[in-house]
């Protein structure tokens, strides 16, 4: 969540995204301290006829070792999982694997499913959701869910035959006058209409709804007694920028620094802390995305420490500084790897209301990191 740190540059020439550790995007287990990256994981494809056969934070199957981490000589993305048939995933009590009778929703339809679980009257004022491309009435029955529109993104999900892209950050958030080919931001509306896809924007009203990308991080820390950080100006008592909730129990601040670096994708800036290493912690606030912006809603919430995306020196500095006993702690993110873990459980999210609304689509998550950095020197590296 950002108002200027969310308007990508198409192509960013990323691997696929691998993860530090084998968990998935619920509650995390405390884990070892971080050592070397584990092999890539590939999150599967959801079919909407599957209705209540894959749990919201599904497992994450890992494909075939990478020949080395993201942004380095080697490695590969791994190929693309096959679409799971509903009637392989189990239907429930009294129900029928009934594909035949369902139908492929057209994109008027799958945006009022899309406004059913992230509706944009939460979206910041001065953010820019909604269908920025494709036409309401064209048949949609491949959706990928990603973080960044990037021109990367865009091929993966042409080549998968998707007909709608779902992107956690908007294309087209600071003002264009032009959308020539000449331009990034032309090459890659140019792109999706010639290739027949459509491009959505969920940004803020997913970070503020109900299972949104701070409910997910909330989640994948085990946080318990959640509420918002920030409540919504209107909307339901549980929708909200951030989150603020209790650990099971108290944990060291590095071991809890060393969980989120296991459960986050991989990428060059791993993750920053500022306190000690030592120190026990027990209430956590999160904001997915970049979160400086909150330090006063974090210091209210009376959090041990903070969890986000973006840190800037100066609210950094001035955080820390104006504390009297270090706290809150800061550990702070890639932003793109504090948003993707939101990815599995949105596409789930959707294709349980296309499929109870008798609709059949599959949806994927793309694989492509779109983390803007390739590598990063520190002392002894």
């Amino acid at each position: 969540m950002s108002e200027d740190a969310d308007n990508p540059t198409p192509g960013s020439g990323r691997d696929a995204v691998p993860r530090q550790g084998g968990h998935d995007a619920g509650a995390v287990e405390p884990a070892e301290p971080a050592g070397a990256p584990e092999p890539a994981e590939h999150v599967e494809q959801f079919p909407a006829a599957a209705l209540g056969s894959v749990p919201a934070a599904a497992p994450i199957p890992a494909p075939e070792p990478a020949a080395g981490p993201p942004g380095q000589p080697g490695a590969q993305a791994p190929e693309p999982a096959e679409a799971v048939p509903a009637s392989g995933l189990g239907i429930p009590d009294g129900g029928e694997a009934a594909s035949d009778e369902l139908v492929t929703p057209v994109l008027s339809e799958v945006l009022l499913a899309v406004e059913e679980l992230w509706p944009e009257s939460l979206a910041e004022d001065w953010d820019r959701v909604g269908l920025v491309a494709g036409r309401p009435d064209a048949d949609v029955d491949r959706i990928m869910f990603a973080v960044d529109p990037t021109l990367e993104v865009i091929d993966e999900a042409l080549e998968w035959g998707a007909k709608l892209l779902v992107t956690h950050h908007p294309l087209l958030l600071a003002g264009v006058n032009s959308v020539a080919a000449t331009t990034g931001k032309g090459r890659a509306v140019h792109r999706l209409i010639e290739g027949g896809c459509a491009l959505l924007t969920i940004h803020t009203n997913g970070d503020s709804a109900v299972g949104g990308v701070s409910d997910v991080l909330a989640d994948a820390l085990g946080l318990e007694e959640v509420s918002p950080l920030m409540p919504a100006a209107h909307g339901l008592v549980e929708e909200g920028i951030g989150r603020v909730g209790m650990l099971p129990g108290v944990e060291k601040l590095g071991e809890l620094a060393s969980r989120i670096f296991l459960t986050l994708p991989a990428v060059a800036g791993g993750v920053r802390v500022a306190g000690d290493r030592d120190a026990l912690v027990r209430r956590v606030a999160v904001c997915g995305g970049a979160g400086d912006s909150l330090f006063d809603a974090v210091r209210a919430s009376d959090a041990d420490v903070y969890v986000t995306a973006d840190l800037r020196h100066h609210p950094a500095s001035e955080a820390r500084e104006s504390s009297t006993d270090g706290r809150p702690y800061l550990i702070d993110l890639s932003h793109f790897a504090s948003e993707w873990l939101w990815l599995p459980v949105a596409a789930q999210a959707l294709a349980n209301v296309l499929a109870d609304q008798g609709f059949e689509a599959e949806l994927a998550v793309s694989q492509t990191n779109t983390d803007p950095w390739d590598f990063i020197l520190t002392p002894g590296n």
